[in-house]
């Protein structure tokens, strides 16, 4: 039987999990940019939400980092960020972050405009993910871009250019490519122990549903016309972005619903699909790559979305042990099961130990911020580059475009772009709002 995983630092797996893939992807060769290399990492949050509050316990830890600035559209985020950085602060024994000031606004070009901040975190609604990004690039900050890495196809190409044209770190959020289990197994499919992988089940969800929430009044502290940005209007709704409060003190409840429909988001497709599409591409070898057919369920006798890889492996869309999302790989020579803390495999010899627990959430626990950190000092890439944020955005955003059209799709991973079908080929792009263009 296969054991629950407790979290664990990703450097303390087997030497069997650890071979061949905690090496970093390439780096920068030592050469020089115009980006601040000193030790300290001066770093700014755009976007105050949930998942930042999150990302914010892991780096304000990190020696060397200090937390100076932080941005949002919802005023009550941006004092809730003060209060939680001031308040770590003050309570530090290091004279030096106790005088630590930090500031916030409800633009984040403020930000991009400080040139003592070197490095920004992005963790705003996806719709925003590569304009902000693409800008935080031309002002030569290194960047941690929350998953899934862009809106669509297109923007993730021009955000692959920004990036090394402006010779910038930047890492996508995708924790699980730091994470004991899943560096396992990766490596247990990259060594062959499974022999040749006939078939990944990958389960994710559903994709987006238009959006039908009823309108209702704005918090006076909330620009939703900024919120919006680059997406066409939709009128406001508290489920699209939480309401949280400071007396009492009230975070959120729920995760932003804004994931979950077509005009503000990718439904589980992008939003699981960016975890979990993501370590089936790295496993296989695909990272930069992709698969060459798509078939939404219904389709050519496909009872789940269905990708199709040009090495004969199938990988859909579905449920393999109640509600993990997570990969099964089934090779020639046996299976293996894996999701966040969870590994079981079909040979006893393949399975991990179980290590320590920790209370940390996720996002915080696994490591994946610092490993970004050390990147960033070093100037080489980090264990979730840009590409391999870009490809496995692709297979998620391809599994939309064929759930929309619903006729399987053929895919060409080095063009980009699907073979003769100028219909599909016209959604790897959207129309934005008045004063919005790549």
């Amino acid at each position: 039987m296969g054991s629950k995983l407790t979290r664990r630092n990703f450097l303390k797996v087997s030497a069997m999990g650890a071979a061949g893939v905690l090496i970093l992807p390439g780096c920068f060769n030592g050469k020089k940019t115009g980006v601040d290399n000193s030790y300290v990492r001066r770093v700014g949050f755009i976007g105050l939400g949930q998942q930042a509050m999150y990302l914010l316990s892991g780096f304000i830890k990190i020696p060397g980092v200090e937390v100076v600035a932080g941005a949002d559209v919802y005023g009550v985020k941006r004092e809730r960020f003060v209060k939680k950085v001031t308040k770590f602060y003050e309570k530090s024994e290091d004279e030096k972050q106790k005088a630590i000031a930090v500031d916030v606004y409800d633009d984040y070009r403020e930000i991009l405009k400080r040139k003592d901040i070197n490095t920004v975190v992005i963790a705003t609604p996806d719709h925003w993910h590569a304009f902000i990004a693409i800008e935080a690039c031309k002002a030569k900050k290194d960047i941690y871009l929350e998953k899934p890495m862009t809106f669509t196809v297109h923007e993730g190409q021009e955000l692959v250019k920004a990036v090394r044209e402006n010779e910038v770190v930047l890492a996508v959020g995708s924790q699980q490519r730091s994470s004991a289990e899943f560096i396992h197994a990766v490596s247990l499919v990259q060594s062959g122990k499974l022999g040749k992988i006939k078939e990944i089940k990958s389960f994710v969800g559903a994709p987006p549903v238009p959006y039908d929430l009823p309108e209702e009044q704005l918090p006076a502290d909330l620009d939703w016309k900024t919120w919006l940005g680059p997406n066409p209007y939709v009128h406001y709704n508290h489920e699209l972005n939480p309401p949280i409060s400071l007396d009492p003190v009230q975070n959120e409840t729920s995760w932003g619903a804004w994931r979950w429909y077509k005009e503000t988001g990718g439904g589980y497709t992008t939003d699981w699909g960016a975890h979990v599409f993501d370590i089936a591409q790295w496993a296989l070898g695909m990272d930069g790559s992709g698969p060459v057919k798509v078939i939404p369920p219904g389709q050519e006798n496909a009872e789940y979305l269905t990708y199709v890889y040009e090495n004969g492996a199938v990988m859909t869309e579905e449920r393999w042990n109640g509600d993990y999302r997570g990969c099964k790989f089934i090779g020639e020579n046996g299976w293996i099961e894996v999701a966040r803390d969870y590994f079981n495999a079909s040979n006893p010899e393949w399975n991990m130990e179980k290590n320590e627990e920790s209370d940390l959430p996720y996002e915080t626990a696994v490591g994946h911020h610092e490993n970004f950190i050390v990147a960033c000092r070093e100037r080489k890439d980090p264990a979730a580059t840009v590409e391999i944020g870009h490809s496995s955005c692709t297979v998620c955003n391809i599994g939309n475009i064929a759930y929309a059209l619903n006729r399987p799709l053929q895919w060409n991973p080095k063009q980009q772009k699907f073979v003769d079908d100028d219909e599909a080929n016209a959604l790897l792009t959207r129309k934005y709002a008045d004063g919005f263009s790549l």
